[in-house]
């Protein structure tokens, strides 16, 4: 039986792991801090969390809310979007995940570009 990408990478450690680089770079990015002033970061780490181990085939189903609406008030721009996602693809890289691996979890990303930006 072959290994999800969830249990390859190393489980909620290294999930955890990718997810607190991911915010730092996005949170040191002038750009994007806007997006972020009325959230409670806990809240929006464990969805993340809970978001990329659910890709990964790990353990549990994404239960956060439909990314259209969670979206939608933010008026988020599409060079902001693609940056984000350049932040999860460099956190992923720079957490040892495996190339193939890093490209599974990327497009599963890209498949929530419309719906994120509200198209």
């Amino acid at each position: 039986m072959s290994q999800t990408i969830y249990q390859d990478i190393g489980g909620r450690d290294a999930v955890e792991a990718v997810v607190d680089d991911f915010y730092e770079r996005v949170l040191d990015d002038d750009r994007l801090t806007p997006y972020f002033e009325d959230t409670e970061m806990e809240d929006l780490r464990a969805h993340q969390i809970q978001f990329i181990s659910a890709v990964a085939g790990g353990p549990v189903e994404y239960s956060g809310a439909d990314m259209r609406e969670a979206h939608e008030h933010l008026g988020i721009e599409e060079a902001d979007f693609d940056l984000v996602g350049r932040y999860l693809q460099e956190a992923l890289e720079d957490n040892s995940v495996p190339a193939d691996h890093v490209e599974a979890i990327m497009a599963e990303v890209a498949t929530l570009k419309a719906p994120v930006l509200n198209r």
